[in-house]
């Protein structure tokens, strides 16, 4: 999938793929304008929450280095029959942002199409999950105090500027669970510096970091942080414990009360089994099964009765892999394995490009047959039907398929 951020990212830290993803710190600006606005504007982050029932954590606000109680920035509308629905109580947010203070928004790209088709670009790019976390500080309000994140972070100045620093680590590479607690700041200084509109920032894991609009008066910052979650060693072990339950020498009980050469004996024992474990099943083949069994993105349902299927784009979470075996191709992807006859190959890559594809212009570019082909990838959920909203997410940031 081309998409133009991605695109974009790459120039701007002068990368040539995700291989420095979670290496080194790098920054750089994007030279395409257009794409910063396109992604998230201020306007459109508030009325995505206007719109939408909210939570704490997911949504919070921070004033003064505190983070404010929900009650601060949520109401409880009550519905006639007495139902609850937390909401955005939108003049006190307005006050907020007045006074000064930062607003955070997880997991964007759940409410938002646009910010839906930029993370799905970036984990066809990156092969890891992604999620876009977007901040909003207003006039001289601080961000978060100085810590470090458990995963690698892209970040994208959307408007305005904020302060940073940025320093090394203190422990390597640590993790969210770790043997060690990890609460004391690096005192090693990578950078610090002013964020403006269309500076990028990687920060790899474990790198300690704030930001702050303190000192800069009136104004504002927008940024949207994609953050990473990267597998680690320990992730391989943990999916080699799951396939343990599959040899019997792992299901017993183990050896409390034997004598010590019988508890020796059944420590080699799996000792044998472990390792015999580990050459069958490699880092390699985790990751890639890892891929090709990821659940399918959310998506809207196709239902026939509101209309013949005119549009569809895929939907799973990690690039289908399409191999041609003998006569057939075969599609691996969102926990599927699909087998089609050859002369579909053409109509499966369009399909499955991660572009939108409009289904008459792809029968005129690869042949009538493609519309049968979507349905067919539409009810095995690797593609969805394409609505104006979801579309709405690629238009100017993704070509259609064909174009």
């Amino acid at each position: 999938m081309e998409h133009r951020l991605v695109r974009a990212v790459e120039e701007a830290l002068g990368w040539d793929g995700p291989g420095p993803l979670g290496k080194a710190f790098a920054r750089g600006s994007i030279k395409d304008p257009e794409v910063l606005a396109r992604l998230l504007t201020p306007q459109r982050l508030l009325d995505m929450i206007m719109r939408r029932s909210l939570a704490n954590p997911q949504f919070r606000f921070f004033k003064g280095g505190e983070e404010l109680h929900p009650d601060a920035y949520l109401d409880r509308q009550v519905t006639p029959r007495g139902q609850a629905i937390p909401m955005a109580d939108m003049r006190r947010l307005g006050s907020l942002l007045r006074e000064g203070a930062t607003l955070v928004l997880d997991q964007s790209n759940v409410f938002d199409p646009t910010m839906e088709a930029a993370c799905r670009a970036m984990q066809w790019w990156s092969r890891e999950h992604v999620q876009a976390n977007v901040y909003l500080t207003t006039n001289d309000a601080s961000g978060f105090d100085l810590h470090w994140d458990d995963h690698d972070v892209l970040i994208v100045q959307l408007a305005g500027e904020k302060q940073w620093e940025v320093r090394g680590t203190s422990r390597p590479v640590p993790m969210f669970r770790d043997a060690e607690r990890n609460n004391t700041p690096s005192v090693e200084i990578v950078w610090t510096g002013t964020m403006k509109a269309g500076d990028v920032m990687h920060i790899p894991r474990g790198y300690w970091h704030a930001a702050t609009r303190v000192g800069q008066g009136g104004g504002h910052s927008t940024h949207v942080t994609f953050g990473f979650a990267k597998r680690t060693a320990v992730s391989w072990l943990t999916w080699l414990a799951d396939w343990s339950r599959q040899e019997e020498v792992f299901r017993h009980d183990l050896d409390r009360w034997g004598s010590p050469d019988e508890q020796q004996a059944h420590h080699s024992l799996l000792a044998t089994a472990a390792s015999r474990l580990i050459d069958a099943r490699d880092p390699a083949e985790f990751l890639r099964l890892r891929e090709q069994e990821a659940s399918p993105g959310r998506h809207v349902p196709f239902l026939e009765i509101f209309g013949p299927l005119e549009a569809v784009a895929c939907v799973s979470e990690f690039p289908p892999l399409i191999s041609e075996v003998g006569e057939t191709v075969v599609v691996v992807a969102a926990g599927k394995k699909l087998t089609f006859a050859a002369r579909a190959l053409p109509g499966l890559r369009m399909l499955l490009s991660g572009h939108p594809v409009q289904l008459d212009a792809a029968a005129r570019a690869v042949g009538a047959e493609v519309e049968a082909l979507a349905k067919i990838l539409v009810e095995e959920e690797l593609c969805a039907s394409l609505t104006p909203e979801l579309f709405s997410g690629y238009t100017g940031l993704v070509t259609s398929a064909g174009s």
